[in-house]
């Protein structure tokens, strides 16, 4: 990855904010989710942020960082007797999904802060280079 300049950079962050904001939504969305087996319950997803150092980047001293992965987290199901539920197994239990909305909640709020801040920092700079630009036309 080539980062050449601070638009670079702001589209990297933005993106990796992206991914953590999707994860999110999926999550949310299977946070109520039950199963008939252990193995196929919902676990929560979070993106691998990898940085991406300025020593990296054909020493523009610009970093910044990227997804690398998606990974699920290792936490158990929890194991609920309901009986009632068509999902149930044999012995009238299903694997509920250990998604904590909580969690989640916070998560998205981070997710939403850090794609705002960046868009923000875009925006002033693109305000300063216009500025700087009409100086020169006086």
């Amino acid at each position: 990855m080539m980062i050449k300049n601070i638009f670079d950079v702001a589209s990297s962050a933005m993106s990796a904010q992206m991914v953590r904001l999707n994860t999110v939504a999926s999550n949310m969305a299977n946070a109520q989710a039950v199963s008939t087996t252990k193995e196929e319950a919902y676990r929560p997803l979070r993106p691998v942020f990898e940085t991406i150092y300025g020593d990296q980047t054909g020493q523009s001293g610009l970093s910044t960082t990227h997804v690398t992965d998606v990974v699920q987290l290792d936490r158990e199901p929890v194991r609920a007797y309901r009986p009632d539920h068509p999902m149930a197994d044999e012995e009238g239990f299903v694997y509920e999904s250990v998604v904590n909305p909580d969690e989640e909640m916070v998560e998205m709020v981070e997710a939403s802060r850090q794609y705002q801040n960046v868009l923000e920092t875009v925006s002033t700079l693109r305000t300063l280079m216009a500025r700087t630009v009409m100086m020169g036309q006086s």
